[in-house]
């Protein structure tokens, strides 16, 4: 009688283990399509024996836990991957963002960056027209129409200046918005680490390991964290992370120790702070460093260079237009930068200047200023660029253009190794349909198996009960 029981107690651990196999095997399915999960499978196992008057039993097969499927260095290597692509996308983002702010259609090919390719709406054209109005007027320095024409052209060409600098200034600011944005995220996201690490802890008190679908969601908020910010983690053994960043001495700076957000992230204009006490972070990957790389590096050298130019253009022109000094500038002589430059008040179509006296019809300022659109300038000689007005600018553009072709690549390249260990986790801790499905129907045999000896065993059981003795 006690091997009948056992047997039956034997066979119902069976049904319950396997019965939690294919819960589980269903739990797998319905997240096929969940990319933060791992994969969880039973542990089967058994309590050991004892010692019976019919000799050692075994105390049967039981659901000792459940496992998830987690490889830790691929995981890491995610987090540090994730940090680098959403670098490089924040720099081709921002650089992109520059280009239409420049106004220039910028071919990357090497015949058209070669020469600064340029859109009819951009500072390049209106430099060219400029002075192609100048020496229009200088061959019909009378005509009252070539003038009219030439103070549109002028125009044009200090709006053109204005507008690019306006909105290079604006995709800056706007970096620094997605900046502030990205820094919210990030104090949130550590506010949420830091409560699952309390769940986790809770619930591994005394079940180390256990509280898997947590773990999942921690892992997914490290990966959105490491997309703005460079991190790394360390596991204390009650299963709570601390989380850290470098400071630009190479030494950590605690973000999330364990329960506790150790002092927030702030923007401080040219980087990040974070700790207690607040400590400058070196960053080095993140969609923040990508963000601060391109406003302060292309974006801002395009600004520099686009002022240079105004500068020499300035300069230039009005050194030709009032070679005296005495009668009068074509520009006016402060507005040195992209954002100031602009055409003398006192300029006028009636008084636009052909020449220094001289007979009607002499041309030789406009001459002198047209011809200006070929001088080839010199830093070494005093001037403020090097080459001529175009070729200055057009170096300007295909530089942007460079960047952009150099974090298109880079986003390009970093993708392809984030999606290539990705696949190697998601080879580990990815849900196979055909494998889930095929473990479906194992688990379904064992289960109908381990039913059918119960049934055997009912009926044995009530053969002993029941039926025993009668004749």
């Amino acid at each position: 009688m006690p091997g009948l029981y056992a047997s039956i107690n034997t066979t119902v651990k069976a049904l319950t283990a396997h019965s939690r196999a294919i819960e589980l095997t269903g739990k797998n399915l319905a997240n096929v399509n969940n990319p933060d999960y791992a994969r969880q499978r039973v542990i089967y196992g058994d309590r050991g024996m004892i010692e019976t008057p019919m000799g050692p039993e075994s105390l049967g097969l039981e659901a000792m836990g459940v496992e998830q499927l987690r490889d830790i260095l691929l995981d890491r290597q995610v987090v540090r991957e994730v940090g680098l692509k959403s670098s490089y996308e924040a720099q081709q983002s921002a650089y992109r963002r520059a280009q239409a702010s420049l106004g220039e259609s910028i071919d990357r090919s090497t015949s058209a960056s070669a020469t600064g390719a340029a859109s009819g709406n951009g500072v390049a054209a209106a430099i060219d027209d400029f002075f192609n109005a100048f020496q229009s007027f200088a061959a019909r320095p009378t005509d009252d129409g070539e003038r009219q024409t030439l103070l549109q052209k002028a125009g044009i060409l200090t709006d053109r200046f204005q507008l690019a600098d306006t909105r290079l200034a604006r995709v800056q600011t706007d970096i620094d918005a997605s900046i502030t944005n990205d820094v919210a995220d990030i104090n949130r996201t550590l506010s949420a680490i830091a409560d699952l690490n309390i769940q986790i802890g809770r619930f591994e008190l005394h079940a180390p390991g256990s509280a898997i679908d947590l773990r999942d969601q921690r892992q997914a908020r490290l990966e959105q964290l490491s997309a703005k910010l460079p991190i790394s983690y360390t596991e204390a053994p009650n299963g709570q992370l601390q989380v850290t960043a470098k400071d630009g001495l190479g030494n950590d700076v605690v973000l999330v120790n364990y329960a506790t957000v150790q002092g927030s992230v702030a923007f401080t204009g040219t980087g990040l702070t974070a700790g207690s006490p607040a400590t400058a972070l070196a960053l080095n990957a993140g969609s923040v460093h990508g963000s601060l790389t391109a406003r302060d590096g292309a974006i801002a050298t395009l600004r520099t260079e686009l002022d240079q130019l105004a500068n020499q253009l300035v300069t230039a022109v009005n050194a030709a237009y009032n070679p005296t000094g005495t009668t009068g500038d074509f520009f006016n002589a402060g507005g040195l930068t992209a954002g100031a430059i602009r055409v003398d008040s006192s300029v006028t179509a009636a008084n636009l200047k052909a020449s220094d006296g001289g007979a009607a019809g002499s041309n030789t300022i406009a001459l002198a200023v047209a011809a200006i659109a070929n001088q080839t300038f010199s830093t070494a000689g005093g001037d403020v660029i090097d080459g001529t007005l175009s070729s200055f600018f057009g170096s300007s553009v295909i530089k942007l253009g460079e960047a952009i072709a150099t974090a298109t690549s880079r986003a390009e390249d970093q993708a392809n190794i984030e999606r290539l260990v990705r696949g190697q986790r998601d080879a580990v801790s990815g849900v196979s349909l055909d494998e889930e499905m095929a473990n479906l129907v194992k688990y379904q045999r064992s289960f109908q198996a381990s039913s059918r000896v119960f049934t055997v065993l009912d009926e044995l059981l009530d053969g002993v009960v029941n039926r025993l003795g009668r004749v």
